[in-house]
């Protein structure tokens, strides 16, 4: 490629999509980190598009809830939400650590349509109408119209000072997955899959093939360049150490003195 195809050419980059409640920070700065000169762009969507953008190409790979079509994505499960119900801070439930389902059965409970609970039969009474939005509905408990249960990374996304929430039992859990097109499974997001589940840089598997023998060959290549010194400064070690004979000795002060002769006294005549 010449060098105006190359400056013609769109820069690489990794699109990552991801829903509300999700906080990918983590896993972009271990991204940076391993891989600087491929810019990761951040895509926010709402919890019902983020299947549509992946099915579109409009982003690599996304952080999204569970259930997904399986037939055209892929997807690995990361980790179950805990669920919990937001309530005003002055509300009977506050007074609780832990609530259950039967305890706010004569609550009109809220249940927006961008629910991301899987209900056979949501709690509570019902109100009048469903809010839009989940966003619509903490506004709503705010105003004293309903409770609303949710998983906790939502509450604390919408959290307010008047409003607190409390963990529930008895009900759906959100399990967060990372997914992205079967038919695309990329280097990058085989790299980014291997970021996800913590595999280390000199892993063979979520690297590609050409990068990890690359690693491998200039760590061997410094190890045998780090040997020789190691091998010569032990030697002259052993070198220094040894110790210098008497011959040495005189070459370095001169003739060595005499020794006193030894032996029984000659008697005199």
């Amino acid at each position: 490629m010449t060098g105006s195809d190359a400056s013609s050419s769109p820069a690489l980059s990794f699109r990552l999509a991801y829903v509300p409640g999700v906080t990918p920070s983590k896993w972009v700065r271990i991204w940076h980190e391993r891989l600087p000169e491929v810019p990761l762009d951040l895509v926010q969507a709402e919890a019902a598009e983020v299947p549509g953008l992946l099915r579109e190409r409009k982003a690599d790979a996304g952080f999204l809830r569970l259930p997904v079509d399986r037939t055209e994505l892929s997807a690995i499960p990361l980790y179950t939400e805990t669920t919990v119900v937001v309530i005003p801070k002055d509300h009977l439930v506050a007074a609780a650590e832990e609530v259950t389902v039967d305890d706010i059965a004569d609550e009109i409970v809220l249940h927006p349509l961008d629910d991301t609970l899987d209900w056979e039969q949501p709690p509570g009474r019902p109100a009048f109408e469903r809010p839009t939005t989940t966003a619509d509905a903490v506004e709503l408990v705010a105003a004293g119209i309903g409770l609303l249960v949710v998983p906790q990374s939502l509450a604390r996304l919408y959290h307010r000072k008047d409003l607190t929430y409390r963990t529930i039992t008895g009900t759906p859990q959100s399990q967060i997955a990372l997914s992205w097109p079967e038919e695309a499974t990329t280097d990058l997001v085989e790299d980014f899959i291997g970021i996800v589940r913590g595999r280390t840089v000199n892993s063979s598997r979520g690297r590609r093939p050409d990068e990890a023998k690359d690693t491998k060959a200039t760590k061997d290549a410094q190890g045998g360049r780090a040997a020789k010194p190691k091998q010569s400064q032990k030697q002259s070690g052993k070198q220094s150490q040894k110790p210098q004979g008497a011959g040495a000795r005189r070459k370095a002060g001169g003739a060595a003195p005499k020794s006193p002769r030894s032996g029984k006294p000659r008697r005199r005549s």
